[in-house]
């Protein structure tokens, strides 16, 4: 997790108080006090009870639409549009810890790091969670070089906590958790991240619960370079013989929901043999989008933060995931979660799922952590989150 802000973008979605909301802004919803009309060309849609948004096209709006501030209190259920409930093929927690201690490599197993905790993840595929995403180091894995054999012991215990999530019928998400970085240095040789991948999805390749993520958070590189590494993986898992995987792409500038339509259409360019490409986005509801404070901007910045991905995904006939999600644990944080979902949900034609950040033993009394029984994002969003499987 991190955060970066593009202040004109952000400053156009979360202009609520607006004369007339932008393209692709919110305008309206339950509790919705900012703009109720939209700019030129474009037209209030509802989405669901909780949102509308400023959609292109210029149609007069449906008498149903349920965004106004002055929507009679009488209006009966039969006339508000009743949208199927969309249903995610992906939901679930990060799962940190094998990335813990980035500055003491390889380091040791439960001083420097850890794997998840089998019995807390049981217990949330217990309650219907199907997909965890584990973070693991590049380092430890290829010591001594991104083509170099991997560590034997770290694959060991790695491959154990994969195994024990796919073998309970989940969806395990290899994450490297490594920012498009090797030791600190930005990875510039592709053909060497295309090695590196092939020989970690050799090690999987007959595992069809395995998800592929290329790798966390790309930031304050070269475009093209996302570009080129995020190929050389999907060229590199399939190089391998792993056919049936999908893998998911992250992007740029965090890869933030909240400014991938304007720092990675690139990525659009991306080709896969298999046609299982899945856009991971990210995205925090603070202030700067980093994640780091518990106050939300405000109960819509949910669903505003993400609606011009959404626009991407369906433009660009792609699907996405958000890879990463949470708010504090307040109130106002609790609504703008809940309307980040409705808007996924709303939209899964295009959106898959999402994963909250995050779970792991060693998080203490961090504000998110999502660790049964006692972390408290867990027990502050756990039944929130529920509702959504």
């Amino acid at each position: 997790m991190k955060g970066s802000i593009i202040a004109g973008a952000v400053a156009t979605l979360a202009a609520g108080a607006a004369a007339q909301a932008g393209a692709w802004a919110q305008c309206g919803g339950q509790n919705w006090s900012g703009a109720t009309t939209c700019v030129s060309g474009h037209t209030c849609v509802f989405v669901n009870q909780w949102y509308s948004q400023c959609q292109p096209g210029a149609a007069p709006q449906p008498t149903t639409l349920a965004t106004s501030t002055t929507r009679a209190a009488t209006t009966s259920a039969a006339a508000t549009p009743t949208l199927a409930p969309g249903k995610f093929k992906w939901f679930g927690t990060n799962q940190a810890g094998g990335e813990f201690g980035e500055k003491t490599y390889p380091g040791v197993w439960g001083t420097h790091f850890i794997f998840p905790d089998s019995n807390a993840i049981r217990t949330l595929i217990n309650q219907g969670y199907n997909t965890f995403r584990v973070g693991f180091a590049m380092e430890r894995l290829a010591q001594n070089g991104l083509t170099n054999s991997f560590d034997a012991g770290y694959l060991r215990n790695f491959t154990d906590s994969i195994n024990f999530i796919t073998n309970a019928g989940a969806y395990a998400v290899l994450d490297p958790h490594n920012y498009g970085r090797y030791f600190g240095n930005i990875i510039t040789n592709t053909a060497d991240f295309q090695t590196f991948w092939r020989n970690l999805a050799t090690q999987f390749v007959n595992n069809p619960r395995v998800i592929f993520d290329t790798n966390n958070e790309y930031h304050t590189m070269s475009q093209d370079l996302v570009l080129q590494l995020n190929q050389a993986a999907i060229n590199g898992i399939r190089a391998a013989g792993a056919k049936e995987q999908y893998i998911w792409v992250e992007g740029n500038s965090w890869s933030g929901a909240w400014t991938w339509n304007v720092t990675n259409t690139n990525l659009v360019a991306l080709t896969d043999p298999e046609n299982k490409i899945i856009y991971q986005m990210h995205q925090y509801l603070d202030s700067d989008g980093s994640g780091t404070a518990p106050a939300c901007v405000n109960a819509q910045i949910g669903a505003q933060r993400v609606v011009g991905a959404t626009a991407w995904l369906r433009a660009n006939n792609k699907k996405g995931i958000l890879g990463e999600f949470a708010g504090g644990p307040n109130d106002v944080c609790k609504q703008a979660v809940r309307g980040l979902l409705d808007h996924l949900k709303a939209n899964s034609d295009v959106w898959q799922g999402a994963l909250w950040w995050a779970g792991g033993p060693w998080w203490g009394d961090y504000m998110f952590s999502f660790e049964p029984p006692s972390g408290t994002g867990y027990v502050n969003y756990n039944n929130i989150l529920r509702e959504y499987i």
